[in-house]
């Protein structure tokens, strides 16, 4: 029998009702498959889990980590003592609100959210179809392709304070800008997105929808697994194209690799470690400094 950990034993104590899953590994849980355990992992599934269970968390004065479709994160290797709530589970809304309005909360995938408004007739979030992760946390850090962004069509954002309050932001409060949004500063929690659309015939939308995909599959590498872009994009170029000039494609650091099929991606071989990721990191940002004089900052969260 396993012996738990005081703070395991204590929370399971207080929170008998929310699925609590004990040293839940991390690798499980993202995209890149890299990861140790999480001393505790909460699933909510109603808004009202997720205040009980962040109130809980203050009172047992544990900041928690909180995890969304884990598309753009690289988790330690030694795994996080204390708690991480993974959103996963948060019930799922998508719900038109007018002629140009959707409300849907952030556990659901981009995909889905774009889907659901080209079946309505709705443009604006044709971009947002083959980005991986969910809407919490392509909001979170404002997330973008091929020229769109979501701070173009987000208007409100209801968001839940790590003492488990509720509020609701405008899209100017959210302080957008490249790959940022105010809440990296709070920690809020996305709960729901409203996003203000265009009406286009949905042929079109799905059209449009179809050929961006169809570029993503030609040009990245999307049988292994990776956090999407390693690095934001800097000024004065791109990441990929600077990767590239600098002769990094396929650059390893055990099995962590600069993607042969796209030099902005860096990809799992099978048994990266965190360690070796970060290292591939540095060392590419120091060689394309080296080369160019420019810095690539990464766009990966590395925790």
């Amino acid at each position: 029998m396993t012996i738990m950990t005081a703070f395991q034993q204590k929370i399971t104590e207080l929170l008998p009702q929310i699925e609590l899953n004990l040293e839940e590994s991390l690798a499980k849980h993202t995209s890149f498959r890299i990861g140790g355990p999480a001393e505790v992992m909460a699933f909510p599934k109603t808004g009202a889990e997720l205040s009980e269970i962040l109130k809980t968390s203050a009172l047992l004065d544990c900041k928690p980590v909180i995890l969304g479709a884990g598309t753009n994160i690289l988790a330690p290797d030694a795994g996080v003592r204390g708690l991480v709530i993974c959103l996963r589970n948060l019930q799922e809304t998508l719900e038109r609100l007018d002629d140009s309005h959707i409300r849907v909360s952030a556990g659901v995938s981009m995909a889905r959210c774009a889907t659901f408004a080209a079946n309505l007739g709705l443009s604006g979030l044709e971009f947002a179809h083959g980005i991986p992760g969910s809407v919490g946390g392509g909001v979170y850090m404002n997330a973008g392709a091929y020229g769109g962004e979501i701070c173009q069509v987000c208007t409100e954002v209801e968001v839940m304070d790590l003492s488990g309050n509720r509020r609701v932001l405008t899209g100017e409060e959210m302080d957008f800008s490249y790959r940022h949004s105010r809440l990296e500063g709070t920690g809020d929690i996305v709960l729901s997105v409203t996003f203000a659309l265009t009406k286009k015939p949905s042929e079109e939308i799905h059209e449009v929808m179809q050929d961006l995909m169809t570029r993503r599959r030609s040009s990245q590498p999307l049988d292994l697994p990776s956090a999407g872009s390693a690095f934001k994009r800097p000024v004065g170029g791109y990441a990929a194209a600077l990767i590239d000039q600098t002769g990094l494609k396929g650059y390893r650091v055990g099995s962590a690799a600069v993607s042969q099929k796209h030099a902005g991606f860096v990809v799992n071989l099978g048994g990266a470690t965190s360690e070796d990721v970060k290292q591939l990191l540095r060392d590419v940002s120091q060689k394309v400094f080296d080369a160019t004089g420019i810095s690539l900052e990464p766009e990966i969260r590395i925790w």
